[in-house]
């Protein structure tokens, strides 16, 4: 987390609260999903478990198994985890306004410390998966979880999902530049495969 103070934890928390219980009029969006040069469809679907699998994390393995990312075992893990997404996916939420690329480079503070939010990639969303980035790349530290939970308490399991959430950010980055970004992936798709 970037900026030129210290960043409040719980104004954060409280905020990223706030702006998902703004919520959304659907599972994804108006326009395409653009993270760089990768573009996800962004087409709403009825339901989060079947926009997770099919905007999010199908359209992903052909780019990740070009780029020898993702072989064929790993690809259907990942086939696999999305064919059991409903059952993955914990109790139905309503859409939450997510920021789309929660990582901690896009979270600043000003000089009071007062959290900012920068190069949103915002769609209509499960909420754990913009936490699940932020615990992805070091920045859903406890004090910020907690100051959520304050304002909008997680359902039961949230913990175990945030694996399952992380594998889109991880495919997106195994896309972009390869490296241990794949294996990471298949890893997390073994576990929820149950292979």
């Amino acid at each position: 987390m970037d900026g030129g103070g210290a960043l409040d934890e719980e104004a954060f928390g409280r905020g990223l609260a706030g702006v998902h219980a703004a919520g959304a009029p659907g599972f994804g969006g108006v326009e395409p999903m653009r993270l760089g040069p990768v573009v996800l469809p962004n087409d709403p679907l009825p339901s989060w478990p079947a926009f997770y699998a099919e905007r999010r994390v199908l359209p992903l393995l052909g780019p990740a198994r070009d780029r020898g990312a993702l072989d064929a075992a790993g690809a259907a893990a990942v086939e696999a985890v999305c064919a059991r997404m409903a059952s993955l996916a914990g109790p139905p939420e309503p859409p939450a306004r997510l920021h789309g690329d929660l990582w901690s480079g896009n979270v600043h503070a000003d000089t009071e410390g007062r959290p900012w939010l920068i190069d949103p990639a915002a769609y209509g969303g499960h909420r754990e998966i913009d936490l699940a980035m932020l615990a992805l790349f070091g920045g859903a530290r406890p004090r910020v979880i907690a100051a959520y939970e304050d304002v909008r308490p997680l359902a039961d399991g949230w913990r175990e999902r945030v694996e399952l959430w992380q594998l889109f950010p991880l495919l997106v980055h195994a896309v972009l530049f390869g490296g241990g970004y794949g294996a990471s992936a298949i890893r997390i798709a073994r576990r929820y495969a149950g292979v």
